[in-house]
């Protein structure tokens, strides 16, 4: 007898940027087609990354599966929109990957009789939709332990904490560096290399990283940021490290792996507010190289067994200190952090761990209904 696969849509916003956008490429990707159907929903089609989702040979709908309440007379018409497509598409279950903490798509999930997981990736919360949200779902995945703290005694069951994973085939230790790179970035042999591979928002923190490079004032100490440089706060960034010669704005690039190869030490100097679990410092130790980071929910669950690799958030002085504990460090315990930092990776943050834990989610969801 043949078994009927599972058909699952999952639903984010767009594929603009990478950040949870790749983490549901890697998902879709590597779920088991013999026991699996994807599908995926998104607003639109732009970006680049969207090119790479359409190789999957997955069908994707382009549709508004989460709509503003307002106005509110007219919300109900516009929900049962939401609510027929569920329901003509015969999904099995439906996980959303919304960062935000709408009700709509749960809603119509549940009128559509569709069962509904989210995974929870920020830390916001606070406002009435989110326990609107937690109360319609019938999972929900965080990615930090923190996070267990927004939930009450009632709901808790409900909540599974599964974190991202990492492909450690393709971000994995490299040779030395190419020379013609290293050229090309002016980087000498005696240079300490700072890396920082990041969404340029706010939140990141990255004026706290080039005010403790500019105060350390170290000529060998060098400072790639590599991210969007769009936006008013990656120019006020440019404005700060000013004609700082040894920090470089980079841009935005496909494959940071050849930054990784060059990197002493990664820096994530994420602010109080903290995030989920980023990604860019799990590639980093993957890649094998020491990370240090902010002491914040997402990045100190990443550095636990590491905590001489984490620094006060928004304090400079800390953020001075740990940079030179590394600088300061025998090529033994150097090679030694790094290989530690990898292993911690592949036993906790590796890609078949991410897969098998939603394979045996979905399924026993499934087998509950």
């Amino acid at each position: 007898m043949i078994q009927k696969k599972i058909k699952i849509l999952f639903t984010i916003t767009n594929f603009d940027t990478a950040g949870s956008g790749k983490v549901v490429y890697d998902l879709v990707k590597n779920l088991d087609r013999r026991f699996f159907e994807p599908e995926i929903c998104c607003y639109h089609n732009k970006g680049a990354f969207f090119k790479e989702i359409e190789k999957m040979n997955v069908k994707i709908h382009l549709f508004p599966f989460a709509i503003n309440y307002r106005p509110f007379y007219t919300f109900p018409f516009r929900l049962i929109k939401i609510i027929r497509f569920f329901k003509k598409e015969k999904f099995d279950l439906i996980h959303s990957w919304h960062w935000s903490s709408d009700f709509s798509e749960p809603l119509a999930a549940k009128l559509a009789r569709t069962p509904w997981v989210h995974t929870k990736k920020s830390m916001g919360w606070g406002n009435k939709a989110w326990k609107w949200r937690t109360v319609l779902s019938s999972r929900i995945i965080i990615v930090n332990t923190d996070m267990k703290s927004f939930y009450s005694e009632k709901t808790i069951e409900k909540v599974k904490e599964i974190p991202f994973g990492v492909d450690t085939n393709y971000y994995a230790p490299q040779n030395k560096p190419d020379l013609a790179f290293l050229n090309e970035h002016n980087i000498k042999a005696n240079d300490f290399v700072v890396v920082s591979v990041v969404n340029l928002i706010p939140v990141k923190g990255i004026e706290v990283l080039i005010k403790a490079i500019i105060e350390l004032n170290r000529p060998n100490i060098k400072l790639f940021i590599v991210g969007s440089e769009q936006g008013d706060y990656a120019k006020s960034l440019k404005k700060m490290a000013g004609d700082f010669s040894s920090i470089q704005f980079l841009g935005k690039k496909a494959d940071v792996r050849p930054y990784h190869a060059v990197a002493h030490v990664f820096v994530i100097p994420t602010l109080e507010l903290g995030e989920g679990l980023p990604l860019a410092p799990l590639e980093a130790m993957a890649s094998g190289k020491i990370v240090i980071g902010s002491n914040v929910s997402g990045v100190k669950d990443i550095l636990n067994p590491f905590p001489h690799c984490m620094f006060e958030p928004n304090n400079v002085e800390s953020l001075k200190d740990c940079i030179l504990n590394i600088l300061d460090m025998s090529e033994e315990a150097h090679v030694q952090l790094s290989q530690d930092m990898r292993a911690r990776v592949e036993a906790t943050y590796s890609m078949e761990n991410f897969i098998q834990s939603y394979t045996a989610l979905y399924k026993h969801i499934i087998s509950k209904c």
